[in-house]
């Protein structure tokens, strides 16, 4: 999964090392120059003030900064003791191809802004080992700006509905197609699996043959179906959903929305009544994660109209790239919860931010 966004960032870092590689060899150059200088200063002055050389040194080292690029000597010193330090000309080039990669592979524009950002501000400045691998450090600090962008706002979805007053309303939103109705169906095994009860309410009233297709979902599972005929209030759907649960003491209720188009202000519109009528615990946005940006301007949208909870990304067993994973958490800072990585009702994973940053960066 994510070879695609793995290829790109070992070819990144490929160039790290080979700008690490031409940095030695220049280093013993930038030594000897640094010597000569303090060589020459040395005689033109060969019986200084000794307050008068603290100053002198100061002015000279500032002096060669302005003149020769910021740190030039202070990477002098870092070389003549077995170091490097680690300046922005370094990494330009090798940032270059990894803002190429990661836009390439559907990250968002200001997602791969903040992960450079991240990369720079940590790794700018820092001094290594010349032993060590430039690449090894660029992937460290590479690992930690993804999982910076990837871990937000995850909670353990187990735990919520565990401590949650029941019954728990979920209500799963998103685009015709992406395999919201599926998801449900899947969640509701999940949960089945770690003791939850639950029941589907079908709000998803405008379709034709919507009702027929989680029915099938729930005979399958052995599961209760609350629905409504076709053109019937998507919220009084959902409403009766919680009623029945609050009845039978079942634990969580699970809520199909039409698919709805992001560019629909009407049903963008439904949904926000649903969010004030039902008042739901959690809402769910489903997508493709083979969607790439479509899915994050689908997520922003989604987001605006009824505030959601996280995220399920479909079809991961089919992204090559990983950009919709990392794109969505970051743009409505909100976990990506689970992966669904196949059509079987065992087919939904939990989202693991540090496997996924593991498999990217290796």
């Amino acid at each position: 999964m994510f070879d695609g966004l793995k290829d790109k960032l070992d070819r990144f870092r490929s160039d790290v090392e080979e700008n690490a590689e031409a940095e030695a060899e220049t280093g013993t150059e930038v030594e000897a120059e640094a010597e000569a200088e303090t060589g020459a200063a040395a005689e033109s002055d060969p019986d200084p003030d000794p307050d008068a050389d603290t100053d002198d040194g100061s002015a000279t080292e500032s002096a060669s900064d302005d003149a020769d690029g910021p740190g030039r000597l202070r990477r002098a010193k870092a070389f003549a003791t077995g170091k490097v330090v680690l300046e922005e000309e370094d990494l330009e080039d090798p940032l270059w191809t990894l803002e190429m990669a990661l836009l390439e592979s559907d990250v968002e524009m200001g997602v791969a802004e903040a992960i450079l950002d991240d990369l720079r501000e940590s790794l700018i400045g820092e001094t290594k080992s010349q032993m060590a691998s430039t690449g090894d450090l660029v992937a460290d600090a590479l690992r930690d700006a993804l999982l910076d962008v990837i871990s937000v706002g995850q909670f353990d979805f187990e735990e919520r509905i565990a401590a949650a007053e029941k019954p728990v309303t979920i209500v799963f939103t998103g685009v015709n197609g992406v395999g919201k109705t599926t998801t449900i169906a899947k969640l509701a095994r999940y949960l089945e699996e770690r003791g939850f009860s639950s029941v589907l309410a079908n709000g998803d009233t405008y379709r034709a043959g919507a009702n027929e297709q989680i029915r099938e979902h729930a005979e399958a599972l052995g599961k209760r179906l609350i629905a409504h005929e076709q053109g019937g209030d998507p919220a009084a759907v959902i409403y009766d959903g919680v009623e029945y649960a609050e009845a039978n003491d079942v634990d969580v209720v699970l809520g199909d929305t039409a698919g709805r188009l992001h560019t629909s202000s009407d049903l963008m519109a439904q949904l926000e009544k649903i969010d004030r009528v039902v008042d739901p615990d959690l809402t769910i946005f489903v997508d493709e994660a083979v969607a790439g940006q479509d899915a994050v301007e689908r997520a922003k949208q989604f987001d605006d109209a009824a505030e959601i909870d996280g995220a399920v990304l479909t079809k991961a067993d089919a992204d090559s790239q990983g950009g919709a994973a990392i794109s969505v958490a970051y743009v409505t800072g909100k976990p990506v919860l689970f992966l669904g990585t196949g059509q079987g009702y065992g087919d939904l994973d939990r989202f693991d931010p540090e496997e996924l940053v593991d498999d990217l960066v290796g």
